[in-house]
């Protein structure tokens, strides 16, 4: 029954952030605006990263990993967006919705998996730095990505089944601007307790999970800093680590706040508002908060491209 409900369903209307026609204009130019530097922002560090060999260590490697997973997140779900922004009909197939939905989270676990190994390997370094080189050889690196990378598709699978095997037969419009499981959710013809449970329990694994780690993280690493004598020592780690947490805040407050709470079928306004901080922003603010602001990534800009 819930199969043949699925296939008479063809397509999904999105609502998008605004019915007014001029507030659409407007959104259009500011994320197109975003999405540029987005895109822009994460391949420079990837060129960068990849073509200084001074770079070439643990935490680099990372970064050069985040840029990759941020240019892929954005590119799942702005380009929709802004075409559905100037297109009268806002229109997405099912099997479209569905790939978004799939690859929506599949990147974005991945990089929340990531952020933690970041921090992870931050306390790593200051707080046990004769052990770094042991504990952050390349192989492990390469493991803890590869794992992140398989957290994200664990969380997809579960996810993507849980959500895209209920059934949707009499609503179609979703009052959102691209298709993530929350907002599908508030049009099931069935009850959704199950999907919701699961969706719940991923959110424990993915969320306050890597959440945990990173303040566990930079706990210690503060805790380290203040014994430190050395009073620019000290302003370093924490101009470093103050931006940082600004994003964690953005991405895993706004995250939890979406993802961690009842579902119900009214419609909330403020669920797309808050999606945009961790589906679009984050994305433009992680190449100059964890990159473009370090030294060594200025160093590597100058000697490429000349100053």
């Amino acid at each position: 029954m819930g199969t043949e409900n699925r296939t008479c369903l063809t397509e999904f209307i999105l609502l998008g952030l605004s019915s007014d026609q001029h507030t659409q204009v407007l959104l259009f130019g500011l994320f197109l605006v975003v999405y540029l530097l987005t895109v822009l922002g994460n391949l420079l560090i990837m060129v960068l990263l990849q073509l200084d060999s001074r770079l070439h260590t643990p935490m680099y490697f990372f970064l050069k990993n985040l840029s990759f997973v941020d240019l892929c997140f954005s590119t799942v779900i702005v380009p929709q967006m802004l075409f559905h922004l100037l297109a009268k009909k806002k229109a997405i197939s099912f099997t479209r919705c569905s790939m978004q939905l799939a690859f929506f989270l599949l990147v974005g676990c991945t990089e929340s998996s990531l952020l933690a190994v970041m921090s992870y390997d931050r306390y790593i370094a200051i707080c046990k730095p004769l052990h770094y080189p042991t504990l952050m050889t390349q192989r492990i690196c390469v493991q803890l990505v590869l794992g992140s990378w398989a957290c994200g598709a664990l969380v997809s699978v579960v996810d993507s089944t849980f959500t895209l095997h209920l059934p949707y037969m009499d609503q179609n419009v979703i009052n959102h601007y691209f298709c993530e499981p929350p907002a599908l959710l508030k049009l099931a013809s069935e009850e959704t307790y199950n999907a919701e449970l699961a969706i719940f329990a991923m959110g424990v694994l993915i969320l306050l999970g890597p959440v945990s780690l990173i303040l566990f993280s930079y706990w210690n690493v503060i805790s380290t800093v203040m014994g430190m004598k050395s009073r620019e020592g000290r302003l370093k780690v924490f101009s470093t680590c103050g931006p940082h947490l600004i994003v964690v805040v953005l991405i895993y407050g706004s995250t939890i706040y979406t993802y961690m709470q009842p579902n119900t079928k009214k419609k909330n306004k403020w669920d797309k508002m808050v999606s945009v901080f961790y589906s679009v922003i984050t994305s433009m603010l992680n190449p100059f908060i964890y990159s473009l602001r370090n030294k060594d990534v200025k160093e590597a800009f100058k000697k490429v491209f000349g100053r």
